[in-house]
């Protein structure tokens, strides 16, 4: 490779300043964007940025100007030691970091644009639909792809330019030394913000961000048998990444309204059955409304207070699995708080015949006088 200062254009003594400005301008001289008919103007881009990454760190620059090119190639005598086997400390960091971020490793293409923000909210649903299952509409303010730039947030005739800060990798590379060698870490380029690329003008619709917010309405299909409580993951239902980048998720949670009759115990649905003294006692043949329709209700005479009935199948679906639970209907036996005079002599014959003790009729003036009115 020719000299990194040559390369540059600048002197050997050139400030820091005079570095930075004389690679920009190269940089924008030699990008295979700017001579698209060149075959070789990638290679001359690259040497640039290599020249400025070396010339631009102090450390660097003072071992090239001692060793040259060797000094910052781990050959002269400062190198590190291959202590570690192999490729040497670089396939460590390798290793562990993945490729692009070692010794011997450097990305070579741009920066992937960053993924969208994964969104949520809540959704409400009627009891019978969380069951049963349903479509549900939802409308969600997010970012979507801007249409009039095609995402890539640049105005109209325009296109984003590589950023020369960090030559399209979104990163910029500090090399420091230490005990061990030569120690890399790398950050988002502050030019750029990690993306690789500058937008120069602007699209006036997304403010160069190739993403706008907009409310956006779809349906979704709730599966039956969800709880409340349940969430839903809507992949590449969330925010558009900027300038083209994935689109997050959106986690959808279910909340279900309660039921005047039914509530859920697991897979199984539970109900009451109100009877009367005489219905538990005698026996009744009773139409049930289930979530599914009308069902017939045979009670047995003598049904105690709390008798479970139980509908095979009639519950609610399994939600990973097929089949359904069950429908228990439990007796509720209502003792009457008000009796009519011969209803109470009913009920005291009633007694008199089972040999029960209850309590004697009222005989005080306020019981004649409620008497009188009944």
């Amino acid at each position: 490779m020719a000299d990194y200062y040559a390369l540059l254009g600048v002197p050997p003594n050139a400030s820091s300043d005079d570095i930075k400005r004389a690679y920009r301008r190269r940089a924008r001289e030699l990008h295979p964007d700017a001579n698209p008919d060149d075959p070789a103007a990638e290679s001359r881009f690259k040497d640039v940025a290599r020249a400025y990454e070396v010339l631009s760190d102090g450390e660097l620059r003072a071992r090239y100007d001692r060793f040259g090119e060797a000094g910052v190639n781990g050959s002269s005598g400062a190198q590190t030691s291959d202590v570690f086997g192999g490729g040497g400390l670089g396939d460590i960091f390798e290793a562990f970091f993945g490729g692009g971020t070692g010794f011997n490793a450097r990305s070579s293409g741009p920066a992937p644009a960053p993924r969208g923000q994964d969104q949520e909210l809540t959704a409400e649903l009627s009891f019978r639909d969380a069951v049963f299952g349903a479509v549900l509409p939802l409308t969600v303010r997010t970012y979507v792809a801007c249409q009039d730039c095609g995402a890539t947030g640049a105005g109209s005739g325009t296109k984003p330019i590589t950023c020369v800060e960090c030559a399209g990798m979104g990163q910029v590379r500090r090399v420091r030394q230490s005990l061990l060698g030569q120690m890399v870490t790398a950050g988002p380029c502050g030019r750029c913000g990690g993306l690789g690329q500058v937008v120069v003008t602007p699209c006036p619709r997304c403010n160069g961000e190739g993403r706008h917010v907009e409310d956006l309405s779809f349906t979704i299909e709730v599966p039956a048998g969800v709880d409340h409580g349940s969430t839903l993951r809507l992949t590449t239902r969330g925010a558009a990444g900027p300038r083209g980048g994935p689109t997050g998720d959106l986690y959808v949670h279910l909340s279900v309204r309660a039921d005047e009759r039914f509530r859920r115990d697991g897979n199984d649905l539970v109900a009451t059955l109100p009877l009367s003294i005489a219905q538990a006692a005698l026996g009744t043949h009773l139409t049930f409304e289930t979530l599914d329709g009308a069902e017939d209700l045979v009670v047995q005479p003598g049904t105690q207070h709390g008798r479970e009935f139980r509908l095979r199948g009639r519950g609610v679906p399994y939600l990973q699995g097929r089949g359904r639970g069950d429908l228990r209907v439990v007796a509720v036996v209502e003792v009457p708080s008000k009796l009519s005079k011969s209803e109470e002599d009913l009920l005291r014959r009633y007694a008199d015949e089972r040999g029960e003790t209850v309590n004697p009729p009222d005989q005080s003036l306020l019981g004649r006088i409620k008497s009188a009115f009944r």
